[in-house]
């Protein structure tokens, strides 16, 4: 029977069979040297890429769409397909097509997404690659962190809001959710991750339990301590599954998973994250705390200290521990130099570890992981006599796996190549077989040289080489000059333009010893190298811990060395509520400074007798919201465990630190600056304790003045009058009607950032002192941006007008020739001659703050403002 002209050619069948399986990934199918995308693939690889796009015929009639690249390239093109958010399927030849009659078996050995990379081209080596899962339970909301690259595997269970900061802080590069939930993932976390969705059935109590006992090896999941945690137990599964999924069934080197608790760190939410830019900042390459901070010198010490950074220690003893063993390696500068010169010398332990059960670690790394152990050896040498009971406890964890150590020196080569397949990998004397097939291999190759040089004499060619190519194997090679020389017996192969090319039966047969060596050779030291890799895994746990006891000392002498360089000092860590700073510094603006400038440092008190709330006013640009930050960055570090930029720091143990500073828009989300203002305002107010610090900058900025002086201070009269709480707070304002409150409770205490004037210029001190300033200075600023002289000029004529005649008196006749929004003017709603001012007072006089809820107070607060309406 003829070929339908549209019947597809075998291989194309074979495609769209293993496509099918995979609709959603890009298809790499690998065919002989290179891997091929088709149709839709090949669309986006051609763009993604920037390789040709074609088209080559599909049977008798039909065309499709053609991208492909060399297979050695896959790592390169891999990375790019990756990052531009695609999965990727890769498709392999599953035989050898010298072996095989017809088509080769293919089919997908590896799927990788942004959440499962494993390749080092797409993974920072001092940042984890997390896959997160999020199930949204009954009551509450599961959710599981896994980094495939270093077998960490974390979970945790709570609120929205908690499930919130976990995602901000491990910052997951995919998320997975059940199909059914993905209008609720994205109202509640909005379109800030890249996501995937699975079916519901994986997401379940019975299903998630039986695939983590399975793979854990138990019959229970008690030991994990997760007991109580439903729905974190189902996003773990669902992890695992989504694994399994994705082609990756060899993952022994996941062998825990570790609870988060709420209660052990101290509490940030993502919004004070954010403000405090402890990872990212808000302009374009600029500084961060973990920046300034990070002089690990391992990977595994780089990504702890990111952890360590976002959740900070809420536990005395834990702190202290990490403030002794910085004391201690000040104290011990030899010691300390010595451990950073081991410690430089390992490798990535945790990632290369991770590579054993993947089948993915190649000869170099696995002396990369001797030389690693080599350097455990050292280290736990060092430790052996300190004075240090953390660090002691430290090093009885190491383990240099003693016989694992010793097997790779005497199997693999001291310089062994990337690949198995190039030779040279594994030593003489492990193997008796492939001991003589090298020197047979290597007696051969000999043996042509004596051919060549007897040859040569025999036909008076001086010029006769040989050589080899895969088309006909070794040859004799003359020159035209000599071709009337050549004996009868040679048999001529080829002919080029300058030369001739000749085989002998003699050399026919040493090729056949030399070629059937060497491919036996290959296959010998494939087999004894993945010998060699299987028995790595009984030490992948052991290697694990020492990458783990690695990490917290890089970290720690990271600490130490910031401490001796930047004048860092000891933070005291108390069971009291005060806050006491001596000389504090911005540890990121500090290091940001001109060669010669010096930060301007200042003293802070916060307590919860008499000075709980500061208001801090002053000049724009002055430093009030350096001010806020240093001090919420000194608490902080103090909780990792670092030295402080202070003189001196006597810090109340804190359980939170909530920050709402500047205004941004949620436009995406239909909310208004004021509206993001507010609800992150809210969650504050609706989560602070007795040990919280709150710093708020710039409260009620996104509204109108009325509005937002009488919104900035509610919140400081409810902050004030919690007297369960008590909040230690500072709240920068440029609402210089709040230094009123001061004079009405106790424990507000009014403060300003100096500056001094001289002549139409401002000069700002960035010294912290008593009392509240009364002036913005907003007009200088604006010189100082590089505004117009005339609009400077009528600035100041308005504020004339304005500071000599009574605010309440009317607009026209106290500027004249100027229509402003009466809005957009500072009012004062302290003027005891206002009869709207009369009426409010005598409103706000008749309510009980204590017994308000939120919603009356937004009731009451709109009655007032129409009162001023």
């Amino acid at each position: 029977m003829a070929k339908s002209k549209t019947e597809e050619t075998p291989l194309m069948q074979q495609h769209k069979a293993i496509k099918e399986r995979y609709p959603d990934a890009v298809l790499l199918f690998r065919v002989g040297d290179f891997y091929e995308t088709f149709n839709e693939d090949a669309v986006i690889a051609a763009r993604v890429l920037g390789i040709v796009l074609t088209k080559r015929a599909n049977g008798s009639a039909s065309y499709v769409d053609l991208a492909g690249f060399p297979h050695h390239s896959l790592d390169t093109y891999l990375h790019k397909l990756v990052k531009a958010g695609h999965r990727v399927a890769v498709c392999d030849q599953l035989e050898d097509p010298k072996t095989v009659k017809g088509i080769v078996k293919r089919g997908v050995t590896e799927m990788v997404t942004p959440g499962v990379a494993i390749n080092d081209k797409l993974l920072e080596n001092s940042s984890n690659n997390f896959l997160a899962t999020v199930h949204f339970g009954t009551d509450t909301t599961g959710v599981s962190f896994l980094d495939i690259s270093t077998g960490e595997f974390f979970i945790a269970e709570g609120s929205i809001e908690y499930v919130d900061k976990l995602l901000q802080s491990f910052r997951p590069a995919e998320v997975l959710f059940a199909k059914q939930q993905q209008k609720h993932f994205k109202a509640t976390f909005g379109t800030r991750f890249y996501t995937y969705t699975m079916d519901e059935w994986i997401f379940t109590t019975t299903y998630a339990e039986e695939i983590l006992l399975k793979h854990f090896q138990t019959h229970s999941l008690k030991g994990y301590g997760v007991d109580g945690l439903p729905a974190a137990i189902i996003a773990a599964g669902a992890t695992l599954h989504y694994l399994k999924d994705t082609e990756h069934p060899n993952l022994q080197h996941i062998t825990r998973m570790q609870r988060i608790s709420q209660e052990d760190f101290l509490w940030m939410d993502r919004f004070t994250v954010r403000n405090l830019e402890l990872l990212n900042s808000s302009v374009e390459n600029g500084h961060t705390l973990l920046k300034v901070l990070d002089n690990t010198v391992t990977p595994m010490g780089a990504r702890l200290l990111k952890r360590w950074m976002v959740f900070p220690l809420r536990d005395i003893k834990g702190i202290n521990e990490r403030l002794d063993t910085v004391e201690y390696f000040i104290k011990e500068t030899d010691l300390s130099k010595s451990l950073v010169h081991h410690l430089k010398q390992t490798g990535d332990l945790e990632r290369l570890v991770s590579k054993i059960p993947l089948k993915k670690i190649n000869p170099r790394e696995v002396m990369q992981l001797a030389r690693s152990l080599q350097q455990v050896q050292a280290v736990q040498a060092l430790l052996a006599d300190t004075d240090s009971d953390y660090l002691r406890r430290l090093n009885e964890k190491l383990d240099p796996c003693a016989p694992l150590l010793d097997r790779i020196l005497n199997e693999i080569m001291e310089n062994p190549p990337v690949l198995v397949n190039k030779g040279g990998c594994i030593k003489e004397g492990v193997n008796a077989e492939l001991d003589e097939l090298r020197n047979i291999a290597n007696k051969g190759k000999d043996y042509l040289l004596q051919i060549q040089q007897k040859e040569s004499e025999a036909t008076g060619i001086p010029s006769l080489k040989i050589a080899f190519n895969n088309v006909f194997g070794y040859y004799l090679e003359v020159t035209n000059t000599h071709k009337n020389k050549v004996p009868d017996r040679w048999m001529r192969k080829q002919t080029l333009a300058n030369a001739e090319r000749y085989i002998t039966p003699e050399l026919k047969e040493y090729e056949e010893k030399i070629v059937g060596a060497e491919d036996k050779i290959q296959v010998l030291e494939s087999r004894l190298f993945d010998d060699l890799v299987q028995s790595l895994q009984a030490f992948i746990k052991p290697v694990q811990e020492d990458a783990q006891v690695f990490a917290r000392i890089d970290c720690l002498l990271c600490f130490a060395q910031n401490a001796m360089q930047y004048k860092y000092r000891r933070p005291n860590i108390t069971e009291g509520f005060d806050l006491v700073i001596k000389e504090g510094r911005h540890p990121v603006i500090e290091r940001g400074l001109a060669a010669g400038e010096t930060y301007v440092s200042n003293d802070l008190l916060l307590n919860k007798e008499d000075q709980q709330v500061i208001i801090l006013t002053g000049p724009n640009m002055s430093g009030k919201s350096a001010l806020l930050r240093q001090t919420a960055l000194i608490t902080l570090m103090s909780h990792m465990g670092s030295f402080v930029p202070a003189t001196s720091a006597d810090i109340g143990l804190t359980d939170k630190i909530f920050t709402r500073v500047g205004a941004s828009d949620n436009l995406s989300g239909g909310e208004s600056t004021f509206m993001v203002e507010m609800n992150e305002t809210a969650s504050i107010i609706n989560s602070i304790t007795a040990r919280s610090l709150v710093i708020l900058d710039e409260i009620g900025r996104g509204t109108s003045t009325y509005d937002g002086i009488s919104i900035a201070w509610s919140i400081v009269e409810y902050l004030h009058d919690m007297t369960q709480h008590r909040p230690k707070t500072l709240f920068a304002t440029h609402y210089h009607e709040l230094n009123e409150l001061e004079n009405k409770h106790v424990r507000v205490k009014n403060f300003h950032i100096t500056n001094m004037e001289s002549g139409n210029k401002i000069i700002f001190l960035r010294k912290l002192a008593p009392g509240g300033s009364r002036h913005s200075f907003g007009i200088h600023v604006a010189r100082m941006a590089g505004m117009p002289p005339e609009l400077i000029d009528r600035a100041n004529e308005v504020l004339a007008n304005l500071e000599e005649k009574h605010i309440d008196a009317p607009l026209q006749k106290n500027i004249k020739q100027i229509n402003t929004p009466s809005q957009k003017l500072q009012l004062n709603i302290f003027d005891a001659h206002s009869d709207v001012f009369q009426q409010i007072r005598e409103k706000l006089d008749t309510v009980d703050i204590n017994r308000l809820t939120p919603v009356e107070a937004l009731l009451k607060l709109s009655e007032i403002k129409n009162m001023i309406g």
